[in-house]
């Protein structure tokens, strides 16, 4: 029988559906490898293989008694743990919400459940989703599956905020995972990790039971081995939720159905403010391979201009910061999680006690940040200065549409880095999300997939920017550039 751990959300789905294996036999392949590989990846935070075996059963009885299966029938996913789950630990990867079980269950987790999904686990990630590498978790570290082929055996990053997510799904852990995407972190995880990753358009997938971390950037949204399976996820996860206000009211297009790599009578624009001085080479190579692939299946290619490009970045480190300082007031000890009491402390005392223990330094420096930017005095120096530049990032986008159907660059500024290469500067650490932060800001759908290997072995992604609402030319594109890359590549099994 061919290992099923190798296989796709699709594949699964077709081949419980046809009867080629049951989802026990599924689950029961995928809890095995989460389980083995633990130790060394520490991709997730609870591992829940009853869960699995619990929905895989419920999908193969389905299955013997004529019933129709769901979208999902029989595939085994992991969960982020900012995803709120009733019954199973909900954390967010900060000590803060250790031992908290929510008696609810988020939206996006629920439409996946009714689907016919199992989850296999509550995957890691940067704690509060502040991070892009996954090293501010208070559980640890997660690792890449992948190495340099220099054969050195230095620890990679798997990207952040969804780095559990990307490393389990390149491992081969788990055929999809849920991600969220603040300022590219379902992008550059799975670009430094060789899978496929799409945000949506802000409002597609409800924000309801997601921690959030600024809730006018945080968007769910599915991470895959290819565009396909994203198709897939984002069909079950994707519609409107009246628990969450900034949903958008609008039917779910049938993505997957609508698949196709032909780019004939579509314009591709190329923006020239991503090409950087001291652009890595690999990468800026990877971009004209992208362009060659789109060409060749029939896109027409234009240059475009995104004049505000170069303030995306320090605009979303005041608004994220700052929204990310009013959503985590909420956390003081007092109503759920961690409460630091000292002897004889007042009220005042117990919140700052609980507060310093449990959140861990990233979280403290954006919460610093955004209270600082909020304070009276800066507001309008800061924060409504950088609400304006937003509006025109917005507006260059919205121009740029007028000449391209969708824009095509980077996913990151480089592949994967080693772990503590970043950490003493945190500058360093935000410019990788140059590329991606500008279509969050703007609330558009963007994706990436990869497009190749550099020098030393490691995956490369391309992104790919839509305009509102079409993430079904964002998938095309995708598509188009996934049956012409022929990637094919995964990381060899060392743990």
């Amino acid at each position: 029988m061919t290992d099923l751990t190798e296989l796709g959300v699709a594949a699964i789905r077709d081949g419980v559906a046809a009867g080629s294996f049951t989802a026990v036999e599924v689950a029961t392949a995928f809890n095995a490898n989460v389980a083995a590989a633990q130790a060394a990846l520490n991709a997730f935070i609870v591992a829940t293989p009853d869960k699995a075996l619990d929905a895989a059963a419920k999908t193969d009885k389905a299955r013997a008694a004529n019933k129709p299966l769901g979208k999902l029938g029989g595939v085994p996913i992991g969960m982020k743990d900012l995803f709120a789950t009733a019954g199973t630990q909900t954390t967010a990867a900060s000590h803060i919400l250790e031992g908290f079980i929510p008696p609810y269950e988020s939206t996006v987790s629920q439409k996946l459940w009714d689907a016919g999904a199992g989850m296999l686990g509550k995957l890691n990630l940067d704690q509060f989703a502040m991070g892009s590498s996954n090293e501010t978790s208070y559980f640890g570290n997660v690792v890449s599956p992948w190495r340099r082929n220099d054969g050195g055996n230095a620890s990679l990053a798997p990207g952040g905020s969804s780095g559990g997510s990307s490393s389990a799904v390149s491992a081969r852990l788990c055929p999809a995972a849920t991600g969220t995407d603040t300022g590219g972190s379902i992008r550059q995880p799975a670009a430094f990790t060789g899978i496929s990753g799409i945000k949506p358009t802000y409002g597609r997938c409800s924000r309801w039971g997601i921690v959030a971390f600024a809730s006018s950037l945080d968007q769910a949204g599915p991470m895959a081995r290819d565009v396909r399976d994203c198709a897939i996820m984002l069909e079950a996860m994707a519609g409107f939720d009246a628990k969450d206000s900034t949903s958008l009211d609008m039917a779910v297009p049938a993505w997957e159905a609508g698949l196709s790599p032909d780019m004939r009578g579509k314009k591709v624009g190329i923006p020239r403010e991503y090409r950087m001085d001291g652009m890595d080479a690999d990468v800026a190579k990877s971009w004209d391979d992208g362009i060659a692939w789109l060409k060749d299946a029939g896109a027409e290619v234009v240059d475009i201009n995104l004049p505000h490009t170069r303030y995306a970045l320090p605009a979303y480190y005041i608004i994220a910061p700052a929204e990310a300082s009013s959503n985590l007031a909420r956390y003081d000890g007092v109503r759920y999680g961690l409460r630091d009491l000292p002897e004889g402390a007042g009220l005042q005392d117990m919140y700052a006690a609980t507060r310093a223990a449990g959140f861990g330094a990233e979280v403290k420096r954006r919460i610093l940040i955004g209270t600082y930017v909020l304070s009276a005095g800066f507001y309008d120096a800061y924060y409504t200065q950088a609400q304006k530049v937003r509006a025109l990032i917005a507006r260059d986008f919205e121009q740029a549409f007028q000449q391209c159907d969708v824009i095509l660059a980077p996913t990151a500024p480089s592949a994967a880095f080693a772990l503590g290469d970043k950490t003493a500067d945190p500058l360093s650490m935000y410019l990788n999300d140059v590329f991606a932060v500008p279509a969050s800001l703007a609330g558009l759908p963007a994706m990436s997939v990869p497009a190749g290997l550099n020098r030393e072995g490691l995956p490369l992604g391309l992104q790919i920017i839509g305009r509102p609402f079409d993430e079904q030319g964002v998938l095309n594109a995708g598509l188009a550039i996934e049956s012409r890359a022929g990637f094919t590549a995964k990381p060899e099994r060392w743990w």
